[in-house]
């Protein structure tokens, strides 16, 4: 089977129409209507403003909240929502028609529209226009989560060189802020760098994991993990866990074009920016930073021209923990059809399985979250790994879907 010409899905198995293609059909007359609603909202709005204007109302602002008003309250929604459609629609229309096109004859979802529009309009104008058509081509391709995150990487791709300045600026905005709920709760909200924030989660959520395995513990993990938090900021050490949680650190992947670690930027505009699992480009100081030794890092170099991997630190541990964190790192994620859960709190799966004869090796494992890993084991599906790491699904349907991996295939070869 040629990959490149395999459709997302197959229903050639299926006589007539099932209870998925029933689904289907609507979420396809969804799709439709949706455009048709967002060129009808961009025309309301347009004609409010030439009112306005024709009788003499020039307060913008005023006239504009007019509009939502009463879009809001012609379809029942908050003005927020209103707002929200307004920005669509016009971006739509008259900043990517393209993507209009796309809706309106059911190649993307709204949401996908959505997403667009969402990680498209903080770019450059130049940009916008280099990545137009290829977020249509994604947008009808991939699930929507999957879509935002890759339109996003590409975008951050063709920022690099303006990536270190503009987390400069961010950076400068970083604070704290509680804001109080009902019955006695609060939320505690830190804008921080995005990395220190992974490394913050995923060291709590390591600790609570050890937490949840105490015999008699009846805590949820999003319970325990809010606890271990409190302790860390309140009392600054963990001596109330058990001695085996206390050690836990964060453990983080930074992949870095290997010539940008010499001070060679040329060399990794050539595959794009430094990248941090789970979160996407960091500026490559930062990255430089990370590269050199500080602990809880994995320091994944790549080849200035090719992508392939140099390094991945195999020295540091045994072979069975590197193969994970190597097969964590090429795919990201959950490798389940649309799954967005970084690869680092993912179970590693056997495709297939070591009963059935499979391999505990980089071509027959992939990262599975908790949840689709019992719906590949019990839910009816079933699995097929190719050589480049995309994995196929097959549902209880017959349907397939292919979920490819984020970062190439690492290739090893043994010396004669």
């Amino acid at each position: 089977m040629d990959l490149d010409e395999s459709p997302a899905y197959w229903d050639d198995a299926c006589e007539g129409p099932d209870a998925v293609d029933l689904v289907v059909e609507v979420s396809v007359m969804m799709s439709v209507f949706a455009a048709d609603r967002v060129v009808r909202v961009d025309a309301m709005h347009r004609q409010g403003l030439a009112e306005a204007e024709a009788h003499g109302r020039a307060l913008v602002p005023v006239v504009e909240r007019g509009i939502r008003l009463e879009l809001a309250a012609a379809l029942r929604i908050t003005e927020a929502a209103a707002d929200q459609l307004l920005a669509l629609s016009e971006a739509l229309v008259h900043r990517y028609p393209q993507a209009l096109a796309s809706l309106g004859r059911a190649g993307m979802t709204e949401r996908h529209a959505q997403a667009l529009v969402d990680e498209l309009e903080g770019a450059s104008l130049e940009v916008r226009e280099a990545l137009i058509g290829r977020a249509v081509e994604l947008a009808e391709r991939e699930s929507v989560g999957t879509f935002r995150r890759r339109l996003r990487k590409l975008v951050a791709e063709h920022e690099a060189e303006t990536l270190a300045e503009r987390h400069a600026e961010a950076l400068d905005r970083r604070r704290v802020a509680i804001e109080y709920v009902d019955d006695a709760m609060a939320w505690l909200h830190l804008h921080i760098p995005a990395v220190e924030a992974q490394a913050v989660f995923d060291r709590a959520t390591s600790i609570a994991k050890v937490l949840a395995a105490e015999e008699g513990e009846v805590r949820t993990l999003d319970q325990l993990r809010a606890d271990v938090m409190c302790d860390l900021l309140i009392e600054g050490d963990t001596m109330s866990h058990p001695e085996r949680a206390r050690g836990i650190r964060a453990s983080v992947a930074v992949t870095v074009p290997a010539l940008s670690l010499l001070g060679d930027t040329a060399g990794a505009g050539v595959i794009g920016p430094a990248v941090v699992e789970g979160i996407g480009p960091i500026p490559l100081d930062r990255a430089r930073e990370l590269c050199g030794g500080a602990d809880g890092w994995m320091r994944v170099l790549t080849h200035p021209e090719t992508g392939m991997v140099l390094s991945v630190g195999r020295d540091q541990y045994r072979p069975p923990p590197a193969l994970r964190r190597l097969v964590r790192w090429r795919a990201d994620r959950c490798m389940a059809p649309g799954c967005g859960i970084p690869a680092s709190r993912c179970e590693i799966d056997h495709s297939i399985a070591w009963e059935h004869g499979g391999t505990t090796s980089l071509w027959n494992t992939a990262p599975l979250c908790r949840g689709h890993h019992i719906v590949k084991h019990h839910g009816g599906w079933t699995l097929r790994q190719f050589e480049n790491g995309t994995i196929e699904w097959t549902s209880p349907t017959g349907r397939r879907y292919l979920v490819e991996p984020e970062r190439r295939v690492p290739v090893f070869r043994y010396a004669a």
